[in-house]
């Protein structure tokens, strides 16, 4: 079921008929309150979700969801900053759809979205753990240890690092880490991977600002350096 949080009538309405049109079950509510009562108590595979809400708005919402699940996320709203988007996707927003937008491209993105989430994406786990300096990638177990100490990752905050860790000194523009870490890179904004960086950097540098491992390289993305 895909959750569909728009507290404008008209919007909703035709989000809702494409999505029906599309072949997916859709529920939608008009508050940001109503939508974590929902999710709450039923089974839902995405959220297209407004920012602008009464009683508790988007990024709240966002914000709550991603402290105890990865449910897909779009963000559907009429702030198209650069710094709305990056806000959103630090949150952990899968992606963002500015109005006014084209239904049929709503669509496209939610199957996009949905196919990454239902593990598209290149798997590692057949793949032998790598060892580095002070650092260790499990792809069986999922777990990273830092010297010594074992760091929680998400899903595509890990499957990000296995790119960059199992191809050193390699290196990657963002297109390239979208297609590798999410199995494409279509509808994805960009910026996905400089948010996903900058978490990982936090959770496996010893000093985020002076990073040993997760290189920039300036004018192209980024690389591992072991």
């Amino acid at each position: 079921m895909i959750l569909v949080v728009e507290d404008e009538p008209s919007i909703s309405e035709v989000v809702c008929l494409y999505l029906r049109r599309a072949g997916f079950a859709v529920t939608a509510v008009r508050d940001g309150q109503e939508a974590l009562d929902v999710l709450a108590q039923r089974s839902v595979e995405l959220v297209v979700l407004d920012l602008m809400l009464p009683r508790v708005d988007g990024l709240e919402v966002t914000r709550r969801l991603r402290a105890h699940s990865e449910i897909p996320i779009i963000m559907l709203t009429a702030r198209g900053s650069e710094a709305d988007r990056i806000a959103g996707l630090e949150l952990g927003a899968d992606d963002y759809v500015v109005k006014p937008f084209s239904p049929q491209e709503l669509v496209s993105r939610v199957r996009a979205v949905l196919r990454r989430a239902r593990g598209t994406s290149p798997e590692p786990s057949l793949e032998p753990p790598l060892r580095y300096e002070g650092l260790e990638i499990d792809p069986r177990t999922r777990l990273v240890v830092v010297e010594g100490a074992e760091r929680t990752l998400t899903t595509k905050e890990f499957d990000l690092l296995w790119a960059l860790a199992s191809n050193p000194r390699r290196a990657f523009n963002r297109e390239q880490l979208l297609e590798r870490a999410w199995g494409s890179s279509d509808y994805i904004d960009p910026s996905t991977v400089t948010v996903h960086v900058r978490r990982l950097r936090e959770k496996v540098e010893r000093d985020p600002s002076e990073p040993r491992h997760i290189i920039t390289v300036w004018g192209l993305g980024y690389r591992f350096d072991p």
